[in-house]
């Protein structure tokens, strides 16, 4: 199968030296590619600013923005079998960048954000997507509330949930615990693990899956 595979954040600039971010380190994006190359699938990794290593074997495109993970993730989707959108995205980025540094002048500074494209929710609408899609969702409160709400709004074929709340499973870390959530089955937990062999588990689920689905 050919799959598409989103990982790590994205940096969105304010001045020539800031940017506005998120703690992702991609580490479960990168552990998902590898797992599907390992399975003889082709993969697309398109990565925000991470510090691992490239993946051997994987095409590998590197992104900053979040526009810029949109416009490559557009220009991609053609052809795919699965997507897995992991990868932390900035909903919000400054409305207007600054030429120069900005200056420490008053008590306060007051930034105005617009929303950032809507990446998983561009998949279906906008990019014409037939195939398995998967969502992440990080959440710090009410996790499966939150990610059955996404599941249905993004029309997800699954989305994995993850309570980043918690220590050793959240950002950054080298383990995970998430739950899956599906359209027409309860949800269900895979157990704390590495995140090497959770991707494991995950990558043959998610291929299960879209081989029993019927697609338009």
């Amino acid at each position: 199968m050919k799959i598409l595979i989103t990982a790590g954040p994205t940096r969105e600039p304010l001045d020539p030296v800031r940017y506005l971010t998120n703690r992702s380190s991609g580490k479960m994006g990168y552990a998902l590619a590898e797992a599907a190359r390992d399975k003889g699938h082709e993969v697309t990794l398109i990565s925000g600013p991470v510090v691992l290593a490239a993946p051997e074997g994987v095409s590998l495109i590197k992104v900053e923005t979040a526009r810029e993970m949109y416009e490559a993730v557009r220009d991609r989707m053609e052809g795919q079998n699965i997507a897995i959108f992991s990868a932390a995205v900035a909903d919000y980025r400054p409305a207007a960048i600054a030429e120069q540094k900005i200056k420490k002048t008053g008590e306060t500074l007051t930034l105005t954000l617009e929303k950032t494209e809507d990446i998983l929710g561009s998949a279906r609408r906008v990019f014409g997507f037939t195939g398995f899609l998967v969502g992440f969702a990080a959440e710090t409160e009410r996790l499966l509330e939150h990610a059955h709400d996404k599941l249905v709004r993004k029309g997800c074929d699954l989305v994995i949930a993850n309570d980043v709340s918690r220590a050793g499973i959240g950002f950054d870390s080298a383990e995970n615990e998430v739950t899956l959530c599906l359209p027409d089955a309860s949800p269900f937990p895979l157990p704390r693990q590495s995140k090497a062999v959770l991707a494991r588990e995950l990558i043959a689920f998610i291929t299960q899956q879209a081989s029993l689905k019927k697609f338009p």
